[in-house]
């Protein structure tokens, strides 16, 4: 990788996002602050978004990289839409492959999302390109409430859907390839000593 365009170091989650596009795969997305996309399966890479986190200064200051990028999921309906997390609560998409991104944090915090808490997946429907699932995680603060939220117009409105699952952090989320009724998540219930 060469290094960022605005000559700033790239910051990576400890367990940085790699996604490979389900329409061409010699496309290879990875999340560090910013988007990078490799056409040439990792031979090469190019930033194609801005800083998608906080990149709040105080987040900055520790020895642990924060303000990352922590799942992303482009579209299997619809090549280029590209739905990015970050560890510090920022949800955000793009409709033209990077050119331009909407940030929908806002959005998903009017239906119940903490905006500062973690994003542990992005998950783009494979049945819709407007429909998306975003799961967060409070764990950190303590927060064990499943934040699980769904989109059905590229992230204009959210409606939460976590209520009834146990409490505990949510990790994955599925959509039956065939039956868009049909979802499951991986559930970790974490406790404290």
């Amino acid at each position: 990788l060469t290094e960022p365009t605005d000559k700033t170091k790239y910051r990576f989650n400890w367990t940085a996002p790699i996604h490979l596009s389900p329409h061409n795969s010699r496309i290879v997305y990875f999340g560090a602050q910013v988007l990078l996309r490799s056409v040439n399966r990792g031979d090469s890479w190019q930033e194609i978004s801005p800083d998608l986190t906080t990149n709040d200064p105080e987040k900055l200051k520790g020895n642990i990289e924060f303000c990352t990028i922590s799942t992303v999921s482009e579209s299997p309906v619809t090549p280029g839409v590209i739905w990015a997390g970050t560890d510090d609560g920022k949800v955000q998409v793009t409709r033209d492959s990077g050119a331009a991104w909407k940030d929908v944090t806002a959005k998903i915090q009017a239906a119940g999302g903490p905006a500062d808490h973690y994003v542990t997946r992005v998950f783009a429907s494979p049945h819709k390109v407007g429909t998306a699932f975003v799961l967060k995680t409070g764990w950190h603060r303590d927060d064990y409430a499943p934040f699980v939220f769904r989109t059905d117009d590229l992230g204009d409105t959210w409606t939460a859907i976590g209520k009834g699952l146990p409490e505990g952090t949510v990790y994955a989320f599925a959509q039956d390839p065939k039956n868009a009724d049909l979802a499951s998540s991986h559930m970790q219930a974490l406790t404290t000593a």
